[in-house]
């Protein structure tokens, strides 16, 4: 038995996002269909919200409901460092560490040549142009430890570095409550290679 048009679309929709499947989707559907009545609509007035009222902050690229962001405009921010990510819930991920108080820049993505990403796709320009500020000492670059993101750590390095500003890379290593004899042999040597003293 087929779905009903409303319910096939909504299941449509949704099996469209990312790691959800047909199965998980006609789930939700189903839940969104069994719960009360207003919340399907608050849930469709906040998606409405969602993608009307946000927006990319004009400095950072981060994602805000005011321009520029909160983090931006806070005076307690250490203007003197940047941290580099390639998505805003990279930075989110960062913030909710509490181990950082500078500032950031959103990449919106990494350097992949086989999806078609060079450096002309990413905020790699409007980085530079940040950096021409006296005030900026150190770029952290916080890219993810997947090839296209160690690529967009060495194209960024290279062009950051005869700016006489500091380059830094996040360390990688082993989690906390990880075994080392589990460990893949990339994350094992990084986690030497970055290891300090106690």
């Amino acid at each position: 038995m087929a779905y009903p048009p409303a319910l096939a679309r909504v299941v449509e929709l949704l099996s469209k996002l990312p790691g959800i499947g047909e199965k998980t989707a006609a789930r939700l559907a189903f839940f969104i269909l069994r719960s009360e009545d207003g919340y399907p609509i608050h849930l469709s007035e906040a998606l409405a919200r969602l993608k009307s009222e946000t927006k990319h902050c004009s400095v950072c690229f981060a994602l805000t409901e005011t321009d520029p962001c909160k983090i931006c405009e806070d005076p307690r921010r250490d203007r003197s460092i940047i941290c580099v990510v390639e998505e805003a819930s990279d930075l989110l991920a960062v913030e909710r560490s509490h181990g950082f108080r500078g500032l950031y820049h959103v990449l919106e993505g990494s350097i992949s040549p086989l999806d078609g990403r060079g450096p002309e796709q990413l905020r790699v320009k409007e980085l530079l142009g940040r950096l021409q500020s006296d005030q900026v000492k150190e770029v952290i670059v916080a890219t993810n430890p997947s090839v296209e993101g160690e690529a967009t750590a060495v194209y960024l390095a290279r062009l950051i570095k005869p700016l006489a500003v500091r380059v830094s890379r996040i360390a990688h290593g082993i989690p906390v409550g990880g075994n080392l004899e589990y460990a893949d042999q990339v994350t094992l040597g990084r986690a030497i290679e970055g290891r300090r003293e106690l």
